[in-house]
């Protein structure tokens, strides 16, 4: 029965951070007038195809792991005289018909799609449920630990964390994970007087929450927008200094997962009820954006930044320097893909 649990969770949640995504790529492909070809969730042989009145082909295919569309002529953005030498009638509706900052807006709207989704379910869980937020208050210090040796004392209110300004302990945790592997700058309120302190790496600070200071907040519609906004905003920051910190060895890369950590923490997510769920969702969504984002030839960053490179060169790239990098991009996705199945069949089987 856990298992049925696990793989309905994974497609759940990989179905809709899929969907939305390409729906991005989808609807901005339609407003510029650039045709799309294919709607797929999922890759291999359809299970279930359709087409709509405009021709695209709506299909669900059998490796529900992802997902694509097909944009009629993207793939001829480096080989622009192909496109030349095409008759006028099979130009219309394609993807180097329309101007590049159309073509910047259509790769772009798939990441996009993706925040706001995280923005939209963040913001109506802090609409639909109030909460109980633990303030950052010490209620108490351990002894001999990197706070204690600091000089952080009960009743010391934590006000920003290298300059980012902590409202909850919530955030302090964010913060202290952020800082992991250097010193962080922590300003205190004591009293009438604010202290600043440097708390070393450490697995912990040592620092207990007084229980006794919290608030209920009902935030409201605009609350609520603001506090999802900002909840999609801490969660990216999240990623990209884990990536930057795998990247320069600070922090081991057998913390990245695959797909069977996904199934793994939706499964648990879907047992504990809709809002876990949701939560879930909207971190990977979070994630997708953040990744997708990465300037890699063959990822939405790469085209993106494409795009910038041509408006600010006024030069067209191509040619075969341009295939070497989108086949090297190819290689750190697949590369990537192993290192991530490999540390989930390590952790699964005890090969760690």
């Amino acid at each position: 029965m856990q298992i049925v649990l696990t793989i309905v969770a994974l497609l759940i949640v990989l179905g809709v951070v899929v969907f939305v995504h390409e729906l991005g790529h989808f609807m901005a492909a339609r407003w510029a007038g650039v045709r799309v070809n294919t709607f797929s969730i999922g890759f291999g042989p359809a299970i279930l195809k359709w087409h709509d009145k405009k021709g695209t082909v709506w299909k669900i295919a059998c490796l529900p792991l992802g997902g694509y569309v097909s944009i009629y002529g993207q793939e001829d953005m480096f080989d622009r005289k192909k496109y030349k030498d095409l008759p006028a009638d099979k130009k219309k509706g394609h993807y180097l018909s329309v101007p590049a900052w159309k073509q910047f807006i259509i790769i772009a709207a798939g990441v996009f799609m993706n925040f706001v989704l995280a923005w939209g379910i963040y913001s109506a869980m802090f609409m639909a449920k109030p909460k109980t937020i633990q303030l950052p208050v010490v209620g108490q210090v351990i002894q001999e630990s990197v706070a204690f040796d600091a000089g952080v004392k009960p009743g010391d209110i934590i006000v920003t964390i290298d300059n980012e300004k902590i409202s909850n302990w919530g955030e302090l945790i964010i913060a202290k994970e952020l800082a992991s592997n250097r010193d962080a700058k922590v300003l205190l309120a004591r009293g009438d007087k604010l202290v600043q302190v440097n708390l070393s790496p450490a697995e912990k600070w040592g620092l207990v929450a007084d229980g006794s200071k919290t608030e209920f907040r009902q935030l409201g519609f605009f609350g609520s927008l603001y506090a999802g906004a900002r909840e999609t905003y801490y969660q990216s920051k999240t990623l990209l200094v884990v990536l930057k910190q795998i990247v320069t060895g600070e922090r081991s890369s057998k913390q990245l997962g695959s797909f069977i950590t996904i199934a793994e923490v939706s499964g648990k997510a879907m047992a504990m009820g809709m809002l876990a769920l949701l939560s879930i969702i909207a971190l990977l969504s979070v994630n997708l954006a953040v990744l997708n984002l990465l300037p890699l030839p063959v990822l939405d960053g790469g085209y993106l930044l494409i795009l910038i490179i041509e408006a600010i060169t006024r030069r067209k790239l191509g040619g075969k320097g341009m295939e070497i990098a989108i086949i090297i991009g190819w290689l750190f996705i697949f590369a990537l893909f192993a290192l991530t199945m490999w540390n989930d069949l390590a952790r699964v089987f005890g090969l760690n």
